[in-house]
C-alpha cells in the first residue's frame, strides 16, 4: 500500500502541467502513487500525461469523457490505494517535501486530516509567491474534532470558515470511505471543494492544522469563471449539497445547520464581489430569497454573525435592489469618468428595476425626513 495517493484532476492545462507533475514525481516521499484523471482534455494534456506514465510506473492515468471536476475527483479518490490521499490541481505545484511532511504529521498524531498553509503563486509579470498565513499559533497547537470541540459559536464559525483549500491537505483514505465523503458532481460546475470540505469537518475525529506552506496556488490562470453566467449559481449548488448531507445526518444537523447558514453568507458575499457587474443584481435577488427562507426555518441565528454582517444580511433580505445600487455606486467612486459611469447605471435595466422596487420605501423616507425637519 502506498503511503500517499496524489490525485491530479486535469483539463486543458498543457501550459502548466509539466511543472505540476515534476513537483510530484520528485517528492522526497517516494512511496506514493499518482492518479491523473484527464477530463476529456482537447489540448496536449493527454499526451503529456501518457509521456510521464511511460517514464514513471507510480503514475496512473485515467482518460475519460468530459464530465466535470466533481466526477473527476470521485473517480480519482475511488482509484486511490494509499493510506492517505492528497490533491494537487494541475495548474499548481508543490514543494518537494510536502507529502513527506504531511504524512509524518498525520501518522505521528493518528489524524484523519492534516491541513497546511499555502502560497499564492504569480508567474506574471514577474514570478513571486505570497505565503497565506491562515492559521494562528494557537490553532496549530491543538488536535480538533470540529463537530464538538468548540464551545463558542463564533469559534466554530471561524473553523468551518477556513478556506477550503482541499489541495493543501491529506486525508486518511479509510476515513473518507467510512463516511462516504464524495464531491458534488454538478456538471460543468465550480466550487465543489466547499461541500467536500464541509463534510470532512463534520465527520473528522482528529484534525490538525500545519503552520508551514507547501502548495503554490496559481493566481494567473486566464480561464476565469468571473464572466460565466453558467457558473453564477455554482456556489448555491454547494450549499444545497451541504443541506442534503445534513438532512441525511440528523445527529450533525442540529449542531451544524446554523453554522452552514453563517458560512453560506460569507461565500455568497464573496461570490457577489467576484462576479461580473451584469450578474450581481440577479444573484443578490436569489440570495435574498434563500436567506428569507432560512430565517423562517429558524436556521439563521444572530449569535453566529458579527453585528455588521447581521445588518448587511438584513439589508439584502429586505431590499436587494437598494443594496445593489449602494454597492455599485461605491464601486464607481474614483472611477473616471464618474458621471458617465453613474449615468450608465441609472439607464441600465437593473437600475430601473431596482428603482421601481424601491420607489415607495424611498418616498416614505423622504416624507418622514421632511416631518422631522419641521
Amino acid at each position: 500500500m502506498p503511503k500517499v495517493s496524489v490525485v491530479v484532476p486535469v483539463y486543458n492545462v498543457e501550459k502548466y502541467l509539466e511543472q505540476c507533475l515534476d513537483s510530484i514525481v520528485n517528492q522526497t516521499l517516494k512511496d506514493i502513487e499518482i492518479i491523473c484523471v484527464d477530463d476529456g482534455s482537447t489540448d496536449k494534456s493527454g499526451e503529456i500525461l501518457d509521456r510521464y506514465v511511460s517514464e514513471d510506473d507510480r503514475i496512473k492515468v485515467i482518460h475519460k469523457k468530459n464530465s466535470g471536476y466533481g466526477n473527476s475527483m470521485n473517480i480519482g479518490f475511488d482509484a486511490a490505494q494509499g493510506e492517505y490521499i492528497g490533491i494537487i490541481e494541475s495548474d499548481d505545484y508543490a514543494e518537494l517535501n510536502m507529502f513527506e511532511s504531511l504524512y509524518e504529521c498525520a501518522v505521528e498524531n493518528n489524524l484523519d486530516v492534516v491541513k497546511s498553509e499555502y502560497f499564492f503563486y504569480f508567474s506574471i509579470p514577474i514570478e513571486r509567491n505570497e505565503k497565506q498565513d491562515v492559521f494562528s499559533e494557537v490553532m496549530c497547537s491543538r488536535i480538533f474534532k470540529p463537530l464538538t470541540d468548540f464551545e463558542s459559536k463564533m469559534e466554530m464559525v471561524e473553523f468551518f470558515n477556513i478556506k477550503p483549500t482541499i489541495w493543501s491537505s491529506i486525508y486518511r483514505r479509510d476515513f473518507i470511505r467510512k463516511n462516504d465523503i464524495r464531491f458534488n458532481e454538478t456538471p460543468g460546475a465550480s466550487f465543489q471543494d466547499a461541500s467536500f470540505n464541509f463534510k470532512v469537518w463534520a465527520c473528522a475525529e482528529r484534525v490538525k492544522l500545519y503552520p508551514e506552506a507547501f502548495l503554490h496556488y496559481r493566481q494567473d490562470n486566464e480561464n476565469s469563471s468571473v464572466n460565466s453566467k453558467g457558473k453564477l449559481y455554482c456556489v448555491c449548488d454547494e450549499y444545497e449539497e451541504m443541506q442534503r448531507f445534513l438532512d441525511l445526518h440528523p445527529e450533525k444537523k442540529g449542531r451544524l445547520e446554523s453554522v452552514k447558514s453563517r458560512i453560506k453568507f460569507d461565500s455568497y458575499m464573496w461570490n457577489f464581489g467576484r462576479i461580473s457587474p451584469k450578474y450581481k443584481f440577479i444573484f443578490l435577488d436569489r440570495m435574498s430569497q434563500e436567506f428569507k427562507e432560512d430565517l423562517e426555518k429558524g436556521v439563521v441565528e444572530k449569535d453566529y454573525f458579527e453585528w455588521y454582517k447581521w445588518e448587511t444580511l438584513h439589508q439584502i433580505m429586505n431590499n436587494p435592489a437598494e443594496y445593489y445600487l449602494q454597492t455599485r455606486m461605491q464601486e464607481l467612486k474614483g472611477n473616471e469618468p464618474e458621471t458617465e459611469s453613474v449615468e450608465h447605471i441609472k439607464n441600465s435595466y437593473t437600475y430601473k428595476i431596482g428603482s421601481a422596487i424601491t420607489y415607495i420605501p424611498r418616498k416614505v423616507r423622504r416624507v418622514f425626513n421632511q416631518l422631522l425637519k419641521r
